[in-house]
């Protein structure tokens, strides 16, 4: 008898099928176990899997009519059986994600659903990926499996990585769609519905432009840290230089005459040592900003300290420091610079004074532990200084730049080395 005059036995294809979904089950566990341990996202993704229904499955047989055997005793394989959802975060983590499968698993096949539907159509964008399963993901055919026919060699499960966002649309896509028998006929309903992943899609985008910008800023922002904390130690060493700049490839602004653009544009010239220009800009941004929204006034007055501290004006840099303390008594990075502006000045006790609110709040900061210990010491606190010092070591800083303190301490001690 040939494969075509089969008739397909929906009670007996059912009860094969059936027989393996415990199975199933466990060899989709083992690949999410894989993909939770390799796979690195910022934001890391969560992870769904289905095995699918017998209706649904038994509907693709009868439509793709696969080659059975005559008695029709083993598992008739379809490619879509074990189901794994990705869920990502944000847009970029879809390609990111997707790289990362590809140097886990043997890829077996990568599609793009979706793509090709018109913008006025339901259809939501998303990879699909079938990977070979691992040998080590099956469970051993023994014990409660056995008596289970071993499946071939080939066998796959496919892996859909989509946003949180593409993961909703899928969901209730599949009831208002798939699970009926005809698409909505409506006009006005349609154009509902293309609204609607059409929002989805936009605020996809947001999202992912968003994140964009904050770590453009955030990378901006560190480099001015790090400048600063550069000069703070030349200065302290009495060697003043005018700017700390480095040609760095900038990021451009996210929305042009926003806040954060401005913000953005003020911190990028700031970095590129423009520092009047930054600072007229941190002063329009403080213009605009009502009184009430305290964090910006806070975020802005700090930085624009930072920026008169890089032109030596230490007056101003103070003025900016205090006023970013009255709207944010919080931020202990702002009372460590107002302490470094203080050593700077020879002021010891209103250094000490400041590193210590620094340290109140956040006591696991080895610089501000280590900037105490040098203004102790300028004060003739040795105890204090090396206890300091000490503290500083032992939460990561460097032995190397605290090597020169150290042998002053250990003089004054009157101890070898």
């Amino acid at each position: 008898m040939s494969d075509t005059n089969i008739i397909i036995s929906k009670e007996k294809t059912k009860q094969i099928y059936e027989s393996y979904s415990d199975y199933f089950a466990e060899i989709m566990n083992n690949i999410i176990k894989v993909l939770q341990e390799k796979v690195k996202l910022m934001s890391q993704p969560t992870y769904k899997c289905r095995v699918k229904s017998f209706n649904s499955y038994y509907k693709k047989i009868l439509r793709v009519k696969p080659k059975i055997d005559e008695e029709q005793k083993s598992l008739i394989c379809l490619t879509d059986m074990l189901g794994i959802r990705m869920i990502c975060a944000f847009l970029e983590d879809i390609n990111l994600g997707l790289e990362q499968i590809k140097k886990i698993f043997v890829i077996k096949e990568v599609e793009v659903k979706g793509a090709e539907k018109k913008f006025s159509e339901f259809g939501y964008e998303s990879i699909h990926v079938l990977i070979k399963i691992p040998e080590d993901c099956k469970p051993p055919m023994e014990g409660k499996y056995e008596g289970l026919s071993p499946l071939p060699e080939d066998i796959v499960c496919e892996i859909q990585i989509r946003t949180i966002l593409q993961d909703a649309w899928a969901e209730v896509e599949h009831e208002l769609i798939y699970k009926t028998e005809f698409n909505p006929f409506d006009i006005p309903l349609r154009r509902k519905l293309a609204s609607l992943n059409a929002s989805l899609t936009l605020a996809d985008i947001t999202f992912q432009e968003i994140r964009d910008y904050q770590k453009k800023l955030q990378k901006e922002i560190e480099d001015r840290r790090k400048s600063f904390y550069s000069m703070a130690d030349n200065l302290l060493n009495e060697k003043v230089e005018k700017n700390i700049s480095g040609n760095i490839n900038r990021v451009t602004p996210f929305i042009q005459g926003t806040i954060d653009d401005l913000l953005l544009h003020a911190i990028h010239a700031h970095n590129e040592g423009n520092l009047q220009e930054a600072i007229d800009t941190y002063s329009k941004i403080l213009e605009a900003v009502p009184e009430s929204d305290k964090n910006v006034i806070a975020v802005i007055s700090k930085h624009r300290g930072m920026a008169y501290f890089s032109m030596n004006k230490f007056e101003e840099a103070l003025g900016d420091f205090d006023n970013s303390l009255k709207y944010d008594p919080n931020a202990y990075r702002t009372y460590y610079y107002r302490g470094i502006v203080f050593s700077i000045q020879k002021n010891y006790e209103k250094a000490i004074e400041s590193f210590t609110k620094s340290l109140e709040i956040n006591e696991y900061q080895a610089h501000t532990h280590f900037r105490r210990a040098m203004a102790y010491f300028e004060i003739k606190e040795y105890e204090k200084s090396m206890s300091d010092l000490n503290t500083a070591l032992n939460l990561g800083m460097d032995p190397d730049e605290c090597q020169s303190l150290r042998e002053k301490l250990v003089k004054k001690f009157g101890l070898n080395m």
